[in-house]
Parts: C-alpha cells; structure tokens; sequence
C-alpha cells in the first residue's frame, strides 16, 4: 500500500507547502510521540537534530510542541550529522530520534528523517502506523497534563559523535601525512567534519564550512563537485571529500581531480575489506548501481545484491543476508560493521586509513571500469505519468532495443518531483537513443 506522508528517505518538500509547514510538523511530532510512547521505557525521550536550513528554526519548535504533548522529553541537538542523531539515539537509549533535512535538496526544501530506539530508519510497517495516527483526531494523542514533556538543549552532541567514531574506526589513527580538502556543503557537518579530521592531526582545507541559512547545497557539497576539484589542484592535496546537506553522503575525488562516486568507493572499501578477511557475506546496492561494479564484484568472488533505491532498502537487505557493506553511486555508504546508517565522515575515515602516507587516490579507488552510463532527471507535473500507455510504450521499445547490450531504468524520485532516466550501455550510440526515445514520451 502506498505512503501518504513518507518517501523513500523520510518526509521532504517545499517549505509551507503540502506537508512542511509548523502545523503538520506538530501532528508528525504528536503521533511519532504518540506511537513511541506505547515502548516499555522508563523514560520517553526524543533526540532531535537538524541541518543548517533557515526553515529549521520555524519547524523545530512545532515539532518539539507535538511531541512533548505526547509526553515525550526532548533533547534538541542542533545541526548534527544524520548517522550522529541516529547513533546518539541507540546510545542514549531514546525512543526515537528525529533529523530535520532535506538532504541535498536546497534551502527552500526541508524534511525529516525518523530513527528508531535501535538506530536504524523506520520500516515501511512503522510509518504506516504513524500516518494513521497522524490523520486522526489530535485530542487522542494529547497526554494529561501532568504528564507533558520537558525539553533540554544537548551541546555536547558533536563531541560525543566524534568521541563514538574514532572509537570505532580508530581511536589511535594519526593522519599527519595527508593533505585533505573538505566541502562540508554549508551543512550539517560544518562543525564536525574539519573538529573530527583536525583531531587526527590531518592537514586540512575547509570550504562550504560557512552556513547562513540560504546556502546549504548551493554551489558546493557532493551534488556540485567543481569546487572541490579546483581546491584539490589549488592547494595540491591528497584527496577530496564532499558532503551533502546531512553528511549521510559522500563524493570524492582524487589527487588529480577526477570525481569518485559512491560505486568507486564501495567497490574500494569492499575489496580491502576481502583482504582483510573482514567483509561479511558480501555488498549490497541499488537498481542503479553502475553494471561495470556488478562485474567487477563477480571477477572477485564477492556477492552482489541488488536493492530498491534508498539506504533504508539497502540496510533492509543488508539484515536479510547478514552482509555488512552496502550503498548507492550517489554516496550514501552503509558500513554495517560501524554503523546502522550512512555516515561520510565514517566512509571518509575507513577510505584515508589505507592512503595515510601508502598509496594515491587514484590507486585505492580506481578498482573497475564503470559502464558508460546516462542520467537524466525530468519533471513532470502528471504524478502517475509512468502509467500513461505512450511512456510504457517507449520504456518497453528501449529496454527492447538495449537488451543484451546494457539496460534501461525508469522511476520516480522518492524525495524530489522528477522522474529519472538511467540508462547503461558500452554502446553509446545506442544508450543516446534509447533514452531520447524515454524522454521523448515525458516531456
């Protein structure tokens, strides 16, 4: 059955539009403190962290309002990374916890992303019940009035996600022989990227680190690469690490400059962890991991499964067959023997441990021959323009045309209103066409 409220990653739009505004942000909070309330624990307690965006401020007290009606205690963080919220909530034995973003989306989105007592995002089972209740009437849900939330300003969250990484990575790491250049993309990691690399004695230059509430994901971070690029040649540093809005993704790029996307690091980091006899069962991605990784993972003996987009359906899977590595292209990386969600500073930390004065960028990280691969991001208006017959048509005449040559994929974005196009092929004559002929029908 399909969602009201939820996405593939949480909820997300436009602010004060549809669902992002103060007065469903209350309801949200009440039926999320309403539904958590029912776990046996002593207390009931919410942990809320958010990005930089300017709209942060006008939806976290609507949010903290509902759930504190619930009878939930609520320790506020500030900006915050969202795997920092979700290990501080299993760790703090919290009922929930809750980010505030919109992930790469610029200023005007924003969202939220919810995260159990166990630090892993909601099931599809879960956020059903949470819609239900949220669309019932709100004087139900309402606790007495003895019985109201507090809420408490948690400063130390930052040191205390730092202090949980480096325990877990490394805690003796000296990464003195590095020169890296971080973009924390005006975000949630501004303060705990360049504190977490600087306590490891890494050289470092910041950019995207000067967050005002407008510039979050603008010009800057993993979905605008070229200023990365040009700071990695300018100051000649050993590599590149960019992050989104939340830091739940990472991008890099070389000495040289060339980009290396979620693909080339999974790839990176899995076969290391084959080495090291370390990588459990094997790697889960997406439908939209590139071909070229799922050869590459075959040539070396290492399982490949495919999931639907989206980290939550990757870690799903992840639990299923008991692999402990999985992620998207788009840099979403789940290291499952650290963590329960994507986290860049925990990708960016495993990656320079092998490059820390040993080997290039370039040399870790270009492990395979991606697949020539297009894609194409299309807004529609028509929301179920995927079920028209004249798009069906074409979808099918592609995937006709490019069978046994490569493949073509079709969907709608769970968290911004496009469809996207993404096609495969070392043919690329053939790849042009097949996915003109797709957008051809959408436009």
């Amino acid at each position: 059955m399909a969602k009201k409220y939820f996405g593939t990653d949480g909820i997300r739009g436009r602010v004060n539009s549809n669902n992002i505004n103060g007065d469903m942000f209350f309801k949200f909070g009440l039926a999320a403190g309403k539904y958590f309330t029912n776990l046996k624990k002593k207390k009931q307690i919410a942990i809320i962290a958010k990005d930089t965006r300017l709209s942060g401020y006008a939806l976290e007290p609507a949010l903290v309002s509902g759930l504190t009606s619930a009878g939930m205690h609520v320790f506020t963080m500030g900006p915050l990374p969202t795997n920092g919220l979700a290990m501080l909530t299993k760790s703090m034995n919290a009922n929930m916890g809750i980010m505030i973003t919109a992930s790469h989306n610029q200023f005007y989105d924003n969202g939220l992303k919810l995260f159990g007592p166990d630090g892993l995002k909601l099931s599809n089972k879960i956020e059903h019940k949470i819609e239900k209740l949220i669309d019932k009437n709100i004087s139900k849900h309402l606790t007495n009035n003895i019985s109201l939330g507090r809420v408490k300003r948690l400063e130390s969250g930052t040191d205390d996600y730092i202090k949980i990484i480096k325990r877990r990575i490394s805690s003796k790491m000296d990464l003195n022989k590095l020169k890296i250049v971080i973009d924390c993309a005006n975000g949630a990691s501004y303060k705990a990227a360049p504190k977490l690399f600087k306590s490891l004695n890494t050289k470092i230059i910041v950019i995207g680190n000067k967050p005002n509430g407008l510039n979050i994901n603008k010009k800057c971070g993993s979905t605008y690469l070229s200023i990365l690029q040009k700071n990695v040649k300018k100051y000649k540093a050993d590599l590149g690490i960019s992050f989104d809005g939340d830091a739940d993704r990472i991008i890099m790029c070389d000495e040289n400059g060339l980009i290396i996307d979620g693909d080339q690091i999974i790839a990176a980091i899995a076969l290391q962890w084959k080495k090291k006899k370390i990588l459990k069962g094997g790697v889960i991605g997406t439908l939209m991991s590139n071909y070229g990784l799922e050869k590459f993972f075959r040539q070396n003996n290492i399982k490949f499964i495919r999931a639907k987009v989206g980290d939550k359906y990757v870690k799903e899977l992840m639990q299923k067959y008991k692999f402990n590595l999985g992620g998207e292209q788009s840099g979403h990386i789940i290291l499952g023997k650290y963590a329960t969600t994507g986290d860049g500073l925990l990708v960016a930390l495993e990656a320079v441990k092998a490059l820390n004065g040993k080997l290039k960028a370039s040399e870790f990280f270009n492990v395979f021959n991606k697949t020539p691969q297009i894609l194409k991001n299309i807004k529609c208006k028509n929301k179920d323009i995927l079920n028209d017959y004249k798009v069906k048509k074409a979808i099918r005449l592609s995937k006709r045309f490019i069978k046994g040559h490569g493949r073509v994929l079709v969907r709608k974005s769970g968290t911004e209103p496009v469809i996207r196009v993404m096609g495969e092929s070392d043919n690329i004559d053939l790849l042009k066409r097949c996915i003109k002929i797709i957008i051809k029908n959408l436009i």
